[in-house]
């Protein structure tokens, strides 16, 4: 499979599990609900359109890596301390498991745009025959 189908895949698969991770912590009273979630919802959008429309170019794949840290960086956060309440919640098997598909997935989007930019850095500078 090439790289950037990977790298669309995996990024759209983040984009699900953090729309997950925000509505929980919405239900769970982590963060309340409100127009401040229109932030969330435009970041939301910018990395969507990143991984879809933009992923052959520099800037899709600049705006891929920072989604992906976000997605890595949420988990980072709950384990830091935020979150300790969840355990005493019927909801805390999935708000767990949506941190720990988040780390994964932000780790291996984080890579592979790396991995995709470095690419396009070696290709720019190529000689031209």
């Amino acid at each position: 499979m090439k790289p950037n189908i990977l790298l669309v895949v995996t990024s759209m698969l983040s984009i699900l599990l953090i729309s997950f991770h925000i509505a929980e912590d919405i239900v769970l009273g982590f963060t309340g609900g409100g127009l401040s979630n229109l932030i969330a919802i435009a970041v939301l959008v910018a990395y969507l359109c990143g991984a879809l429309l933009w992923s052959e170019r520099r800037l899709g794949l600049i705006i891929l890596l920072l989604g992906s840290l976000v997605a890595v960086v949420i988990p980072v956060i709950h384990m830091m301390g935020a979150g300790l309440g969840v355990r005493r919640s019927a909801g805390a098997f999935f708000f767990v498991w949506t941190l720990y598909a988040l780390g994964v997935t932000g780790t291996f989007g984080f890579l592979l745009s790396t991995h995709a930019l470095w690419t396009s850095r070696v290709v720019s500078r190529a000689p031209v025959p």
